[in-house]
Formats: C-alpha cells, sequence, structure tokens
C-alpha cells in the first residue's frame, strides 16, 4: 500500500468517525420556526441581521445551512461540565448561547436554515481559481484533501456531517480558517489538521472561490 494512500484513507476514517459521533441529531425534539424568529430577533439580529446574512462579513452567513450544524455551533460555544473553556472561543457568542436552552437552539437554529439564500460573490478570478485547484485537488505533498471530498463539489455540505459553506463571506471564510490554525477554534481535530498546513494565501484564494460556489 502506497503511503499517498494510507494518508488519504487515515485522513478520511477520521473524519467520518469524528464527524458521526459529533454531531447531534435528536429526531424526537418538535421544532417550532416561529419561535426560533422570535429568539433571532431578540438575541441574534445585531450581528446577524433579520435575513441570516450576517451584518458584516465577521459575522457567517447563515440562510440554508444545515440544522444540526448550526444546532452543535450554538453547543461549542458553551463550557462544557469539566472543560476549563468551550471548543469555540468567541466571547459574544458564548455569551448568547449561555442563555438558550437545548429547544431554544434547536428552534433558531431551524429559523435561520430556513431562511432564504443569501449567497457572497468571489471579486477576484485569479484567486478563486487558485481555490478551485485546492477545492477540487487539495495539495497532495502537504497532506491537504480536496475540500469537495467532504463539502462537496458545490459546497452544499452534508446534512448533520458537513457545514454547507457555498456562498459564504469571505471574511469569515478567513477567519475560521485561521481559528483552526492558531486553536482558537477546537471542535474539528481533522479541520485543525487541515488549516494548519494552509498558507495565509491559500486561505485567501479558498474564502475567494467558496463565496462564488453555487
Amino acid at each position: 500500500m502506497s503511503r499517498p494512500y494510507k494518508f488519504w484513507r487515515v485522513m478520511w476514517v477520521g473524519l467520518v468517525a469524528y464527524t458521526t459521533a459529533a454531531y447531534p441529531h435528536n429526531m424526537s425534539v418538535k421544532i417550532d420556526t416561529a419561535r426560533g424568529q422570535a429568539i433571532a430577533s431578540q438575541v441574534c439580529i445585531s450581528c446577524h441581521g433579520v435575513e441570516g446574512g450576517g451584518a458584516t462579513g465577521l459575522a457567517p452567513n447563515l440562510t440554508g445551512q444545515h440544522v444540526e450544524y448550526l444546532y452543535k455551533q450554538l453547543l461549542d460555544y458553551k463550557t462544557k461540565s469539566g472543560d476549563k473553556a468551550p471548543k469555540r472561543n468567541n466571547p459574544i457568542m458564548a455569551s448568547f448561547s449561555s442563555v438558550l436552552s437545548e429547544q431554544d437552539m434547536w428552534d433558531v437554529s431551524a429559523y435561520f436554515a430556513g431562511l432564504p439564500e443569501k449567497l457572497a460573490f468571489a471579486h477576484s478570478q485569479k484567486m478563486a481559481a487558485h481555490g478551485q485547484q485546492i477545492w477540487r485537488g487539495g495539495i497532495a505533498e502537504r497532506g491537504v484533501p480536496a475540500c469537495a471530498a467532504c463539502h462537496g463539489p458545490t459546497g452544499a455540505g452534508m446534512p448533520v456531517q458537513y457545514p454547507r459553506l457555498a456562498g459564504q463571506w469571505q471574511d469569515y471564510t478567513i477567519t475560521q480558517l485561521q481559528a483552526f490554525q492558531q486553536g482558537e477554534r477546537a471542535n474539528n481535530d481533522p479541520m485543525q489538521a487541515i488549516a494548519e498546513r494552509l498558507s495565509d494565501k491559500e486561505i485567501k484564494a479558498l474564502a475567494e472561490y467558496i463565496a462564488g460556489l453555487r
């Protein structure tokens, strides 16, 4: 068995094992999107806007995101019993999520997931073309897998397992990949390992391509 094959097999198995175990999927929860809208209008509107697209590029576009993924992120902003810090380090989100119950988190997640999609767009064709190469083929010599392998060719992701990325703001994608690099975001081990292998230029190129992905 060749070394490249071993690497990709280990990386793939690691990704599947992490995501299937980590993402909650509580089918017994009765979701109330009207209640989720009320929570969003009181708690989330200042950063994510009325339509969920993000008031600034540093706040993520939440429209059309998978419900389970949004729920898990809210959960990861909370410090779990026995932990010294949350898996995602963001004082603002930690403050907001701390007052949300499990039902609140499901309701508000479902509300944002059901909103009409608001999509960013690429500004530089040259940067986007570089990002496309990484998205589709990865960087084999540095052990960076193709992003499309998990997030899909069109960036639609997969419910429960992988987030939707298509049309996400460039600034937000950049800050999150940097957060994975620096250990400020520690809720996905494979993504931390992948981000550490990317240069600043490659991160910006990926962010540019993702913004225009459909």
